[in-house]
């Protein structure tokens, strides 16, 4: 029997879930238990009559299903998949737990890919100094509120990120935005598994070649997404600590080529349309984070303060952003006067981080290892989002344990770094925004219909209703909606493969305004929409 599943599981005594191996995160007031996959057909009889949980169907059987309750049974692993955590079932909520979303949001985000991100202002759009400060200072603060605005719901819903795009776009077409929230969060760890690659390679010089990097770091992704949520939220509560040390040892280090003097470089028009880019750029960063931003507070209780969750979530966001980002823009800065940097980057980010060390010995290259080891803390949550977002996909991907699609979704990552290993700085300019052009109109109708249509109408969600498609909305709004603000993308682009006729016309050069004409697109069409389809429907 699974105590998350039962509505009598906050009645179990502590000393019972410890023989059990269930715990509880004493600064957030998780438990986790038993399997909520389907473990056996006992346990879907058990649960079956509650309103929110529906029937799963049984697809592991005999010597599976015994395999998988052993290691469900492991003391820390997070056996429950997306099925709605019941207001019975949550905690007491704490001081700390928000002091918890702010380590939480810093842990993930000061790491070495935002690192990466900050070189490509000077080295890729020729900025400035004091052009890339203020893209990166304005862009992360917008883009922050995303994740912060949908982690919002966790505490109210209990419903994971995916799960609560059902009460925007609808049964069916939800499921084309879990898909591509796989892509984005996997993405997200490739980049990472090929930084870490780089990075591990460049310290252990032949012995140690960039593929065996990639395998390390998606490995340890994986594991850490596997075990679940009490995992991820232990291991980010002090992740923070060897990442901010190894990078003020790196300013130390190398400051002093630091060249804060740099200026943009080109035309007006030209200095224009590379601003855009790559504001646009450093947006996609924190933006495709929205899209996961319930899932690690779906135990907090209800009565969790949502503009603390806000707040705390945005500012943990922001604050490890643009230190991060700066950082790799100062680096970026001195690679034109730094022959040694110029060489180490000719062959890889990592080459040019350890060079960033140069004159530290081994000590340098000890610090190097700790940023390397950093993008777990960047993406074994994204990892774990996107199995959860698997699950979504329906009711067999749902009866697929969390931890096995965590686990298949490393095995990717792990073969797409390993691909694309001498490839990175191209994935960054063509992957980011890319994903963000469909994360923008996402969101709008999130937004939109949450004001708009349940707010000022004074409509209460039905959390209940997560699995019943016939009170959740029809959804045609929103796709159309959805496309449409595609098309806006679509327009306004600036890729290398492709310039819409909108994004080739700045400055005369060509700089990207998908997001901002995806966002516009989508909040001009979803309300009428919207509206048609509520006088139609009524639901």
């Amino acid at each position: 029997m699974n105590p998350l599943r039962h509505p009598a599981a906050h009645q179990i005594p502590e000393n019972d879930l410890e023989k059990r191996g269930e715990f509880k995160d004493s600064s957030v007031n998780i438990i986790l238990s038993g399997s909520d996959s389907a473990d056996n057909t006992l346990e879907n009889s058990q649960i079956s009559s509650h309103p929110d949980i529906a029937p799963t169907p049984v697809l592991l059987r005999g010597r599976l299903a015994r395999w998988n309750a052993k290691v469900e049974s492991f003391a820390g692993l997070e056996a429950r998949g997306i099925t709605r955590v019941l207001p019975e079932e949550k905690h007491d909520g704490a001081a700390m737990g928000y002091l918890q979303m702010f380590t939480l949001w810093f842990s993930i985000n000061v790491v070495v890919n935002n690192l990466a991100v900050g070189f490509l202002g000077p080295l890729v759009f020729n900025l400035g100094w004091v052009d890339c400060v203020c893209l990166v200072l304005f862009a992360n603060a917008l883009s922050a509120c995303g994740a912060a605005y949908t982690g919002t719901f966790g505490p109210q819903s209990g419903n994971r990120t995916m799960i609560l795009g059902r009460y925007f776009m609808g049964y069916w077409p939800s499921k084309l935005a879990c898909i591509l929230n796989v892509i984005l969060q996997v993405g997200w760890g490739i980049i990472a598994s090929i930084i870490a690659g780089q990075m591990l390679s460049a310290v252990n010089g032949a012995g140690l070649t960039i593929a065996v990097g990639c395998a390390i770091s998606a490995l340890c992704i994986g594991l850490v997404a596997a075990f679940g949520i009490a995992i991820l939220h232990t291991y980010e509560r002090y992740a923070w600590i060897p990442q901010v040390f190894a990078l003020l040892v790196l300013i130390g280090s190398a400051g002093h080529n630091f060249n804060t003097s740099l200026q943009s470089i080109g035309p007006p028009g030209t200095v224009a349309a590379n601003r855009c880019s790559f504001f646009a750029l450093q947006f996609s960063v924190a933006i495709s984070f929205c899209t996961i931003g319930a899932d690690f507070y779906v135990y907090y209780p209800i009565d969790t303060s949502r503009r603390l969750t806000f707040f705390m979530t945005w500012s943990g966001m922001w604050t490890s952003l643009i230190f991060v980002n700066l950082i790799g823009v100062a680096i970026a800065t001195g690679v034109a006067t730094t022959p040694g940097w110029a060489n180490a980057y000719a062959t890889s980010s990592g080459a040019l981080l350890l060079a960033c060390y140069d004159g530290l010995g081994a000590f340098g290259g000890f610090c190097t290892v700790l940023l390397a080891l950093g993008g777990i803390a960047n993406n074994a949550p994204a990892t774990y989002a996107a199995g959860l977002s698997c699950q979504v996909l329906g009711r067999y991907p749902k009866a697929i344990p969390r931890w096995i699609w965590c686990l298949f979704l490393m095995v990717v990552e792990l073969v797409c770094a390993v691909a694309g290993r001498d490839h990175l700085f191209n994935i960054f300019e063509d992957f980011l925004p890319l994903m963000s052009y469909w994360v923008c109109p996402w969101l709008t109708i999130v937004f939109e219909e949450h004001i708009l249509f349940h707010t000022l109408r004074g409509v209460p969600f039905d959390w209940s209703a997560w699995e019943d498609k016939k009170r959740l909305p029809v959804g045609v709004a929103a796709l159309l909606s959805f496309f449409i603000g595609w098309a806006g993308a679509i327009v306004g682009m600036d890729q290398v493969w492709y310039q819409g006729p909108v994004g080739s016309k700045i400055g005369g050069y060509g700089g990207d305004i998908g997001a901002w004409l995806a966002i516009a697109f989508t909040c001009v069409a979803y309300p009428p929409l919207r509206y048609l389809e509520l006088k139609k429907f009524g639901r």
